[in-house]
This record gives C-alpha cells, structure tokens and sequence, in this order.
C-alpha cells in the first residue's frame, strides 16, 4: 500500500527558508503525480505546488511563485519542496498527496489526489 511520509518542517523567521520532503514508501513514485497542499488553522486546504508524474511539468500557487521550488527524485522516491523567502502568513500544515488520475497537466483539483500524508508543521515567526 502507498504511504507518503513527510519532513522538514519546522520553526522558522520570517524570510528563512526550509526544504520539506515527501518520501514515497510502497509503490512507485514515477507512477504518480505529487503535489503539495497546506492548512492554516480556521482556513480551507489549499494547494500550494504539484509536480507531473515525469517531472515535466510544474504550477504554482500565485502566492508562492518565485519563492517556492518543487522537485522529484524518482530513483530515491522522493519529491521536495524548497521554501525560501518563507512569510508569516505560510505558516501551515503541509501535506504530500499522490495521484494516478493527474496527467501531463499539474492542477490542485484535491480530489483527484488518492492518497495523502500526515503533514508536517510549518510556522514563520514575524
């Protein structure tokens, strides 16, 4: 069965940065399209950055463009996401979502991901 498990968060200043990880355990990883999603407390799940199943193609989320990088290694099973510039108002919950059912077109349509990690805590200090 397909797990993600997720690292890297952390406490961090405003305009620091922090390097998460989604490690793939159980089938794959270049079967699957991985995108990133967070959570703010009061606040709807949103998606952040999502990678296509070969990497050849990336989207961004408005507000994190040009300060967010997303990559994956398939060979380690692993797809990161380099957060520099961090903000304030990034501070979530991070997730990692798999999907079979994206194709050559990243989208953080939630539903179309199958399977999700627990999520790892980001919080930026002013």
């Amino acid at each position: 069965q397909l797990q993600l498990v997720e690292s890297g968060g952390g406490l961090v200043q405003h305009g620091g940065s922090l390097r998460l990880s989604c490690l793939v355990v159980g089938n794959t990883l270049g079967d699957y399209a991985i995108g990133w999603f967070r959570q703010a407390p009061g606040k709807e799940r949103e998606g952040v950055s999502c990678i296509s199943s070969t990497g050849g193609s990336t989207k961004y989320a408005d507000s994190v463009e040009g300060r967010f990088t997303i990559s994956r290694d398939n060979a380690k099973n692993t797809v990161n996401l380099q957060m520099n510039s961090l903000q304030p108002e990034d501070t979530a919950v991070y997730y990692c979502a798999a999907s079979r059912l994206v194709g050559p077109m990243p989208t953080f349509a939630i539903t179309l991901f199958e399977q999700w990690g627990q999520g790892t805590q980001v919080t930026v200090s002013s």
